[in-house]
């Protein structure tokens, strides 16, 4: 019994001790597998300070602390490294450098902003260290051109397709696309054009720092456009205080449409945000499907949030907190997946790869990274009525808009599954568009002009006391209110300029005038406390003068049209092509031979004869013949020219003018106009006209009256005043006046002379100087600048019956050798390589006289080629053909050159005639000639078969 007691307690005893050996095995295995996980450095950058950051954060950290309590077996546990931004681009950056040479992190979560993460993940990129953000939504950052850059949320582009969806559904034919200027505003707007591409599309950009006054500024001009649809993309904090100054302006009542995109409808509760605004608005937005996980994340975080008493500001999880958590949960899956012993030098790339490959259902949904970037397939449709975000629609890419109830394709126009409630509480779908009944008016002053109407006039309607302003200006002005985009409504002032346009300019600057439209002269004075627009006249001073008849009284006017060195180079060629057409005829040509004298004239006439193609010699050198083709065309050419510009010289030159230099002008003591009010008379005075040498005028009736009188008679010899004047002046009297250009245009101008034209005042730093100008260079480039001018200067008919003045130029415009050396090239090419030819040709048939050694010397050689060339080439085919018909003999000659001559038939002639005698000896039917010479050196040729002839004859 009592073994049986022993022996059941030592069982016991081993059972306890087997189960405590057990534990500990158990629990030192645990302990272990906590001792030995691997500890891997992750980077987190975000704006420390926004509260956007701090939810994010939040989610971060719940994220950690979900992943290892669920899988704590993992050997590796993620340590983060947090930096704050700072909501700056260069402290993002820099705290990504220190994480990256400091800790040494393997992978980077943030940063915030798409400007931030620009320059981030290229320095990650290099560094090969993978850069996951979860709220860089601009597709300027592109993941194809950044291999180490992860993007864990969605594109902005992908909403495009849904937005343009909405808006072609409706009908809408035009939009205003708000977006701020930067990446994340900036990024959308290719893929958006280009999903609209039926749709016009205007553009409004605000910039990043812009104030209320400027958003109220940028609001005030899209109200004065016609569309009324308009799609805002921006950064929440920005974008919400645009509709909000959008509603104090009235821009948010009925007939307005405002569709927000993704971003934005995400972020509409954002730090506890009130929808009331916000009535009637339509927004884009990624789909992010209810689970069981996300509604325990909801709860969790509002125990958080109590248990940290920060219940109730504003701090709930939006769209970027649940990619923020999903992104570590990714993270942390991928590292587990990573070998640090294996992959320690090329950890980056091998991370990367595995972070590819995680797929796993999230609290945002499905997380699956295509080309390293998450997509979204769903966009909902919704629609803000009180204090609801009501789903109205979905968007899918196969089946574009959809019921969210029925999962049926449907359009807005069509059966709806839900009323759509507009801004001002309407059920009527907006049209898109409105003409603006109010667009805003401006003050405009006008100068009240005496003189030159065409540009402004002042007119008074005697019945209905109405006063309107009319004129080139005027219609050059509201020409340009029509281009531009919105509406301006001109409501003129009229005031007297007095001596001159500054007083009234700077009323600009005072804020009298909204603008000051007429003749205006553009001035660096004047720029000084005024914006201009774009000239829209010519710009200079200039002069004009009467001119007189000068035709037939220069008895030497038919020189003019060539200059003296054409004249000499034409000449020299004459002289030459006669010397070279001499030089090849000279032996074949018996027009070309006889007396020195006769052969100098016979050359020089036929070289000259050919300017009017009435040269009689017969040329037979082939070599003549090319050069004398090429000469006739230099000649036809030359003569040609000549007949046009003399006739140019008889007809325009007619009208010569009275003088051309100021300083003749001042010399003489010629008295000058400028036109009363102007700043002409200082720039007179500075060029040293005496002030008694000055006077006024103030329309071109007084001009054309002064200048008809000439300084003898208390008139002016010429008149000074802006170029657009003066060319009215010369329109109206185009006989009697011509303009010329002093050579003050160009130098001896003080800066405080120089103009740029006419041109609109407006105040400083006006928004409407840069549209305007813009406008004018429209209408400057359009048909409708020809029909302004051709109403108030009538240049269709003044083309015709006045001369241009670029044609009139009064400085002689001769022609000179620069106008024609190619041609001279050519002749004398021409000249040259025929002259080489005949040259070579003449050696190599003569040259047994120069390898003769029995001629001697060179000098011998030389005489005897010059001897021979003076002789007629008697193998010529010109004096062959002479011989054979003028020989007349019953015997057969043998080939040789014989000429006879006829002996006279009168003694009563009085000529001389030269002697032929030939002398035939006969020798097996050969003859055989005998030269005699007569007292006057000339060969003579007696025939040996005279008696025989002779004794035949006898009877």
């Amino acid at each position: 019994m009592m073994t049986n007691t022993t022996t059941k307690t030592r069982n016991t005893f081993l059972s306890y001790f087997v189960l405590f050996l057990l534990g500990f095995v158990v629990m030192d295995v645990g302990l272990g597998q906590n001792t030995t996980s691997n500890e891997i450095k992750v980077g987190v950058v975000l704006d420390l300070k926004t509260n956007f950051s701090k939810i994010c954060l939040t989610s971060i950290n719940m994220s950690l602390s979900d992943f290892y309590q669920t899988h704590p077996h993992y050997r590796t546990r993620l340590a983060l490294h947090i930096r704050d931004s700072m909501e700056d681009i260069v402290e993002a950056s820099v705290a990504a450098y220190d994480l990256i040479k400091k800790e040494q992190v393997s992978a980077i979560i943030g940063p915030r902003s798409s400007m931030q993460a620009e320059f981030m993940i290229k320095l990650a990129t290099k560094s090969q260290v993978p850069t996951i953000t979860f709220s860089a939504t601009s597709p300027l950052l592109r993941t194809i051109n950044n291999p180490y850059f992860v993007r864990a949320t969605i594109d902005d582009s992908f909403q495009a397709e849904a937005i343009a969806s909405i808006v072609k559904s409706f009908g809408w034919r035009s939009v205003v696309a708000i977006y701020v200027d930067n990446e994340l505003g900036q990024g959308i707007m290719p893929s958006l054009s280009e999903a609209l591409e039926d749709v016009e599309v205007h553009r409004s950009v605000i910039s990043p720092e812009a104030s209320d006054d400027h958003i109220l500024k940028e609001l005030y001009k899209l109200k004065t456009e016609q569309t009324r649809v308009f799609v805002i993309n921006m950064d929440a904090s920005l974008g919400f205080r645009v509709l909000k100054k959008a509603r104090e302006i009235g821009m948010m009542e009925e007939g307005y449409v405002w569709l927000l995109s993704n971003g934005m409808t995400h972020m509409m509760r954002d730090n506890g945000r009130s929808l009331e605004t916000m009535q009637g608005l339509l927004g884009v937005r990624s789909y992010v499907p209810q689970s069981k996980e996300r509604e325990d994340f909801s709860l969790r975080w509002k125990r958080k949030l109590e248990k940290e008493n920060r219940a109730g500001d504003g701090t709930e999880p939006n769209v970027f907190a649940l990619w923020a958590y999903d992104s570590v949960t990714a993270l942390a899956m991928a590292v587990e997946k990573t070998n640090t012993e294996t992959y320690m030098r090329t950890y980056g790339p091998h991370l990367l790869e595995a972070l590819s490959n995680v797929e796993f259902k999230g609290l945002a949904g499905e997380f699956k990274l295509i080309n390293r970037q998450l997509e979204s397939s769903t966009f909902e449709i919704i629609n803000v009525i009180g204090d609801e975000e009501r789903v109205i629609g979905l968007w899918t890419p196969s089946s574009g808009l959809v019921n969210a109830k029925s999962n049926k394709t449907t359009s807005f126009l069509g059966k709806r599954f839900g009323p759509v409630i507009w801004p001002g509480n309407s059920t009527v779908v907006p049209k898109g568009w409105e003409i603006p009944t109010s667009g805003k008016k401006i003050k405009v002053g006008v100068p009240v002009n005496r003189g030159f109407l065409n540009f402004l006039e002042i007119k008074t309607d005697p019945i209905t006391n109405v006063t309107t302003a009319t004129g080139y200006a005027i219609d050059i002005f509201e020409a340009a209110l029509k281009e531009l985009p919105y509406s301006v409504i001109p409501q003129y002032g009229f005031e007297s300029p007095g001596d001159n346009y500054n007083n009234l300019v700077y009323q600009v600057s005072e804020g009298k005038w909204d603008a000051v439209v007429g003749d205006i002269t553009i001035t660096s004075n004047r720029s000084s406390y005024v914006d201009f627009t774009l000239p829209y006249t010519e710009s200079g001073v200039s002069m004009i003068v009467p001119v007189r008849d000068n035709k037939n009284k220069n008895a030497w006017v038919f020189l003019k049209p060539w200059s003296l060195d054409l004249w000499i180079t034409t000449g020299c060629f004459f002289v030459l092509i006669g010397f070279v057409v001499w030089l090849f005829e000279h032996r074949v040509n018996t027009d070309f031979r006889g007396p020195l004298h006769h052969q100098i004239g016979t050359s020089v006439c036929f070289s000259f004869s050919t300017m009017v193609f009435a040269h009689r010699e017969k040329v037979v050198s082939n070599l003549a013949r090319f050069v004398v083709v090429v000469w006739c065309f230099v000649v036809l050419v030359l003569t040609q020219s000549y007949t046009a510009n003399l006739t140019s010289f008889l007809t325009v030159q007619s009208l010569q003018p009275t003088t051309t230099n100021v300083k003749d002008l001042i010399s003489k003591g010629e008295s000058v106009g400028y036109q009363v009010g102007t700043f002409v008379y200082d720039l007179l005075r500075d060029l040293n006209f005496p002030e008694s040498q000055l006077k006024p005028f103030g329309s071109a009736e007084e001009c054309d009256d002064l200048l008809s009188k000439g300084t003898s008679k208390g008139g002016i010899a010429a008149a000074f005043d802006e170029v657009p004047y003066l060319k009215d002046i010369v329109s109206q009297y185009c006989s009697k006046y011509a303009m010329v250009e002093p050579s003050f245009k160009t130098a001896g101008f003080k800066p405080s002379f120089k103009t740029a034209g006419f041109g609109f005042a407006f105040p400083k730093n006006s928004p409407m100087t840069g549209d305007i100008s813009r406008a004018i260079l429209k209408v400057t480039q359009s048909k409708e600048m020809s029909l302004i001018e051709n109403k108030w200067f009538n240049r269709l008919n003044l083309a015709s019956d006045c001369p241009d003045q670029a044609t009139a130029d009064l400085s002689s415009n001769r022609l000179s050798v620069s106008s024609f050396w190619g041609l001279f090239l050519i002749a004398g090419v021409a000249s040259f390589l025929a002259l080489l030819v005949f040259v070579a040709l003449f050696l190599y048939e003569h040259r047994h006289t120069l390898c003769s050694k029995s001629e001697g010397s060179i000098w011998r050689k030389l005489k005897s080629l010059f001897r021979i060339f003076d002789e007629k080439d008697t193998r010529s085919h010109t004096f062959k053909s002479n011989a054979v018909h003028n020989v007349s003999s019953p015997i057969t000659p043998s080939p040789s050159n014989v000429q006879i001559r006829p002996l006279p038939r009168s003694m009563s002639l009085n000529r001389e005639f030269e002697l032929r005698r030939a002398c035939f000896s006969m020798s097996k039917e050969r003859f055989r000639t005998q030269p005699k010479h007569d007292k006057h050196g000339e060969s003579d040729i007696e025939f040996g078969a005279e008696r025989q002839r002779e004794a035949k004859q006898t009877p």
